[in-house]
């Protein structure tokens, strides 16, 4: 059985997203950030990325990370390009360029977008949003994101998902990208093949159910 490590408040909730999409059995073991804790090494502390029992798992120290079978994987958008290619169907790619373009996508999403919709949610998590600072920060993410979405809503102009003609591992991955970035509405309003596309993305039972979860954890 799969079995993913890190709360849903996490990059994590790519993965359990993922396993929702391809209808597979897994198991959760909410490890939290060590970061969220007073004292992460505390005798009574939650399980969390620096506890030991975690660091055996993932000497990184960061989650999530999956185990299945013998394999041990971190890295949240490569977990999710391995189960599509694992699990196959829809969210796969049917042939080797579809492949290449789906690996394509999500490395573009970690280098490109992830970086700036990062500072943008860290601004928030940190209640910064409407301090001079924040303001500031956000500001300075949302220029660095304007070619991105340009290239983007271009490559949206015509077609409804990334590759194939249909929802597969790479909307998936770049959707999450950039849901961090959702709280500043007037970059996607300025981009609308691009939110009409993440809302088609997040319209789906798999994102509706991984949120719901997600939801019931403590913020």
């Amino acid at each position: 059985m799969l079995t993913i490590y890190g709360v849903y408040r996490s990059r994590a909730s790519r993965n359990y997203w993922m396993a929702r999409e391809l209808g597979i059995e897994f198991k959760s073991v909410p490890v939290i950030q060590g970061s969220r804790l007073a004292n992460p090494l505390a005798a009574d502390a939650p399980i969390n990325t620096l506890s030991p029992e975690f660091l055996a798992v993932n000497p990184m120290g960061m989650i999530p990370c999956i185990k299945d079978g013998d394999l041990m994987m971190h890295e949240s958008l490569a977990i999710n390009l391995y189960l599509a290619r694992k699990y196959g169907g829809p969210l796969a790619g049917a042939a080797i360029d579809e492949e290449g373009l789906m690996t394509m996508w999500t490395m573009w999403a970690a280098n490109e977008v992830e970086p700036h919709s990062v500072a943008i949610v860290r601004i928030y998590d940190n209640a910064q949003e409407n301090s001079e600072p924040g303001k500031a920060g956000i500001a300075v993410a949302c220029r660095s994101l304007k070619r991105p979405l340009a290239v983007l809503e271009k490559h949206l102009s015509n077609q409804q998902y990334l590759v194939g003609g249909r929802f597969t591992v790479a909307d998936l991955n770049l959707a999450e990208v950039l849901r961090y970035a959702q709280t500043e509405q007037e970059l996607f309003d300025a981009h609308p093949a691009v939110k009409a596309w993440i809302e088609r993305c997040q319209s789906r039972a798999a994102y509706k159910a991984m949120q719901a979860t997600r939801g019931q954890e403590p913020v």
